[in-house]
């Protein structure tokens, strides 16, 4: 790339001076994912959001982000019957000069830790390239992508076509009230989004699931074990009709197919899902348990109705345990997320290009049963999203050994970074466009 000059002679920064400092800088972002895995953000319970929005602030105050805290009311995120941890505290941190803006979407939580850990957790390793740490790659990975980006381009000066604004939000992992649908409730949004919560793939987003959670409270009665116990009641055993119900729903759900194309790896179309995810009853061998606990993870296309498809397994449940006390709560929901294109995405894909190397043609549209905050945003009026992220079939996200690698990271900041640069395909942005 040839060097403009400026008036007095000096070499005006270009998109390559920044990418070389990107290059230069992988340690600090690297160190940066560190003090961010370290934070447990895992929700549930959700207890860490206070803890990382102020590492957050401290790491976004050097480039001069005005920085927000908002608050999702507790009445809103909190399911019945459902303890207390923490507050959903969400980060917002903008600049602003009057250009327009790109809203950068990251949640901040994380899935608990599984049993099967190599390594702990909540400390990042590195084995070569590969990063190793729950949330390296779902995805704290790319708020140091991000980071990235921003220091190159304070550091070489370089112009920029929009100004950023973070979100850094709560509650993404199936939560009830997800952080960043309170913030574009609240009309605290702008501009047009980038979304971190999909692949380092050179894809076109066609949308995704839903996804709701019911937990289901079976009451029964302790009694000693060892006794007679007409005053006794078998929560766990009384539930076995249910768990067999809920076994015979689960196949006719799945031949539910959605007209969403699905990934090119993809073995066939995707499908609609019922599963059990956790069960818990019972304390020792002496006591008759008294509660028995069901969660149940429903995924919905965008062609099913919510309504319908809760109301279907709540009458499942009701046959199965007619004469029992039982209790069903929605502990979470996610909305489908509708067709996200519009008229960024193409320069969308050319920055992908610029930081990845990858060629138009290897770009695919596909949509995934995995699920967004996004649908909820989309009901307020901002249908196009644009997707980006460090997920990789070797990522092992939302599983023990969850990673990504330093570069990916310096590919998607370079990515970042193009596409906030001033001087990268204007003629592919709407604003420029518009605005000559």
């Amino acid at each position: 790339m040839v060097c403009a000059v400026t008036s007095d002679g000096r070499a005006s920064p270009t998109l390559a001076d920044a990418f070389a400092v990107i290059e230069e800088s992988a340690s600090a972002a690297v160190d940066d994912l560190a003090r961010m895995v370290a934070v447990d953000t895992s929700f549930p319970p959700g207890s860490g959001y206070d803890a990382f929005a102020e590492l957050m602030q401290s790491l976004v105050a050097p480039l001069g982000l005005d920085c927000e805290r908002v608050v999702v009311p507790e009445h809103l995120w909190r399911a019945p019957g459902a303890p207390v941890h923490g507050t959903r505290t969400n980060l917002i941190a903008r600049r602003r000069s009057g250009k327009p803006v790109l809203g950068l979407y990251f949640h901040v939580d994380t899935v608990p830790a599984a049993p099967g850990w190599g390594s702990a957790p909540f400390c990042l390793t590195r084995d070569g390239d590969r990063l190793i740490g729950l949330g390296a790659a779902d995805m704290k990975g790319t708020i140091a992508a991000v980071l990235m980006a921003l220091r190159a381009a304070a550091a070489t000066k370089l112009p920029l076509a929009y100004d950023p604004m973070l979100l850094l939000c709560t509650d993404e992992e199936a939560g009830l009230y997800p952080g960043v649908r309170y913030l574009a409730e609240q009309g605290l949004l702008e501009g047009h989004i980038l979304n971190f919560n999909g692949s380092a793939a050179p894809r076109i987003w066609a949308g995704c699931f839903g996804l709701f959670t019911l937990l289901v409270r079976i009451h029964g009665k302790a009694a000693h074990a060892g006794e007679q116990r007409s005053d006794g009641a078998n929560a766990i055993e009384a539930a076995l009709p249910l768990l067999n119900a809920l076994s015979a729903l689960k196949p006719a759900i799945a031949r539910r197919v959605s007209s969403l194309p699905p990934p090119p790896q993809a073995s066939g179309p995707l499908t609609a899902q019922l599963d059990i995810v956790a069960a818990h009853g019972g304390q020792c061998g002496g006591q008759i348990p008294s509660l028995f606990e069901i969660l149940l993870c429903r995924r919905y296309a965008p062609e099913e109705d919510f309504v319908a498809a809760r109301a279907e397994i709540e009458t499942a449940i009701a046959q199965a345990t007619e004469g029992l006390d039982v209790e069903i709560v929605l502990t979470g929901h996610l909305m489908p997320t509708s067709d996200p294109t519009g008229p960024h995405w193409p320069r969308w894909q050319s920055a992908l290009s610029a930081g990845f190397g990858y060629a138009a043609e290897d770009f695919a549209t596909w949509g995934a049963s995995g699920c967004s905050d996004f649908g909820w945003v989309q009901r307020t009026g901002m249908q196009e999203v644009l997707l980006t992220g460090l997920g990789r079939p070797t990522s092992r996200i939302h599983a023990p050994g969850e990673s990504t690698t330093v570069s990916d990271i310096v590919a998607l900041a370079k990515s970042v970074l193009a596409y906030l640069c001033a001087e990268f395909r204007p003629d592919l942005s709407p604003e420029a466009v518009n605005h000559p």
